[in-house]
């Protein structure tokens, strides 16, 4: 049985060949949200200078870098270094997930198997990601989104999301298309009831499950909800209060039939 997130225990192993250091403090932030990060390592080799970044930021992150040299020409030496302890640490069975930091697509064999043995499975990276590593995860997410800078606006989220639609929007990284929409109105399907409403986090959750790397954020909202009431020639929101206590709300929606002019 797959343990809550707050209760995971994460061993988190970085591509330092494949990931700039410029995100590792919004990058552990938001990977300690899915759990405790009990193991935390990084490859590569450090005599090169273009790691010279990382070396300045892995004391104050806790993050233990593994010296991996490359021994033939045109091999990734750190690959290979990264897949053998990750398979080391899952037979160790201390720990309940991994968090695999890279942009490659070697590692899709890697989440793929650890997946098989009951490891949640998180993967980031940048957005030119392959697809089939993005697949593999049960979560993806964008070090494109964990990097864009909070403006005056973000206490407005239907004005942040109105740009949204624009490619030269600074505050998304993908479009709101006919693909996106067809994908919230099919998951709504899946998971509402007889009334057609859907409770919002099981839709978040199925959601995830389908699209591994479907994050609000990647759009210009910080939540799902948000996102949803921006929709609204599109979809419904319905905000209901607990009938035990009236302070908390129970948020549901719904596509519409027909789109709202």
């Amino acid at each position: 049985m797959k343990k809550e997130k707050q209760d995971r225990d994460l061993a988190v192993l970085i591509d330092a060949d494949n990931v700039s250091s410029n995100y590792v403090t919004e990058m552990m932030a938001e990977i300690a949200r899915f759990g405790r990060l009990t193991t935390k390592r990084i490859y590569g080799d450090w005599t090169k200078p273009n790691l010279g970044g990382w070396k300045n930021v892995l004391l104050e992150n806790a993050i233990s870098p593994v010296q991996q040299y490359g021994y033939t020409q045109g091999k990734n030496a750190t690959d290979s270094a990264m897949i053998i302890d990750a398979m080391d640490i899952l037979y160790s069975g201390s720990v309940d997930g991994f968090c695999i930091v890279s942009s490659d697509s070697d590692f899709t064999r890697l989440a793929t198997r650890l997946r098989e043995s009951g490891m949640w499975v998180m993967g980031v990276g940048e957005q030119k990601t392959p697809k089939p590593f993005i697949i593999a995860c049960d979560k993806f997410v964008y070090l494109e989104v964990l990097r864009q800078k909070e403006s005056s606006k973000d206490e407005n989220d239907n004005d942040q999301g109105a740009t949204s639609k624009n490619e030269d929007s600074a505050t998304s990284i993908k479009r709101i298309d006919g693909k996106v929409l067809a994908l919230l109105r099919k998951t709504i399907d899946d998971v509402s009831d007889d009334s057609s409403w859907a409770n919002l986090g099981e839709f978040g959750s199925m959601l995830n499950k389908q699209r591994p790397d479907f994050d609000p954020r990647n759009y210009g909202f910080r939540k799902l909800m948000n996102m949803m009431k921006f929709l609204s020639d599109y979809f419904e929101v319905d905000e209901r209060a607990s009938s035990n206590d009236k302070n908390v709300k129970h948020v549901y929606v719904r596509a519409l039939r027909k789109r709202r002019k």
